[in-house]
């Protein structure tokens, strides 16, 4: 379900222009340009909240692109995405770090660099929602337009802390964040690890996030990262075992 972030995709090449457009397009409101001149008149006249921009472009380039926005008060604040080859990235864009927020490696799976991408998207809107929340500063939604992955993965890229309350029914968990990192998780009987695992799979229910939620039990073995990429592999397997992998979705590699 696309929300209300603004996305400017930038891209000399028609067809990864196109097919990255298609696929950010039900996340995000997508706006694109062909070359960086374009990209930024299109950024003054409707500041994005995330530039994902193509590094090897004629002309301007995408690290030109981005210190030209960072120069500017109406677009200094937008987050960035370069897509660069892996010897740009290690030689010519290392000391850019501090001035974007992920790089996608060229070349690339569609479906690789749409999730990385979807994991700023869900940062920012996160964000906005941040923003808007009740006088009593407690942020409230619906886990149908994001999901227990999606929350966890933002406010670990975000650093947030606080406590982060579910419901799905009559069942409920507690996790509490620290800089980004679930410190403690609380599931029933189940604490820890194990009670971040059980819920990794709900898309459906209620969330709410109390950023001045705090707590000194300390049950989780794993990072952020850890939790999730061991909870995924575990949800798989169970998916495998009751035979409901299906068949693999077709994936395609772009290059520049």
């Amino acid at each position: 379900m696309a929300n209300d972030v603004k996305v400017l995709l930038v891209d000399d090449n028609p067809m990864i222009l196109g097919m990255l457009r298609g696929a950010l397009s039900p996340l995000a409101k997508v706006v694109t340009a062909s070359d960086a001149a374009d990209a930024l008149l299109k950024a003054v006249e409707d500041p994005p909240d995330l530039l994902v921009s193509d590094y090897r472009m004629p002309g301007m380039d995408g690290r030109q692109l981005v210190e030209k926005l960072r120069s500017r008060p109406k677009t200094a604040g937008a987050s960035v995405i370069l897509l660069a080859t892996k010897s740009d990235i290690t030689e010519k864009l290392s000391t850019q770090e501090q001035m974007v927020d992920d790089f996608v490696e060229k070349p690339f799976f569609l479906k690789e660099a749409t999730q990385r991408i979807k994991r700023v998207i869900d940062k920012i809107a996160l964000e906005k929602m941040a923003k808007t929340a009740p006088s009593d500063g407690v942020l409230r939604g619906s886990l149908s337009q994001m999901n227990v992955i999606d929350i966890v993965q933002s406010l670990e890229m975000g650093r947030k802390s606080g406590a982060l309350k579910m419901t799905n029914n009559d069942e409920t968990c507690e996790m509490y964040f620290s800089e980004g990192q679930v410190k403690h998780a609380q599931y029933g009987v189940l604490t820890g690890d194990q009670a971040v695992f059980k819920v990794l799979r709900w898309t459906e229910g209620n969330f709410q996030i109390n950023f001045e939620g705090k707590t000194t039990k300390q049950t989780t073995t794993l990072n952020t990262q850890g939790l999730l990429m061991e909870g995924l592999r575990l949800l798989d397997e169970s998916q495998r075992d009751a035979g409901k992998a299906g068949e693999e979705e077709e994936d395609v590699l772009l290059d520049s």
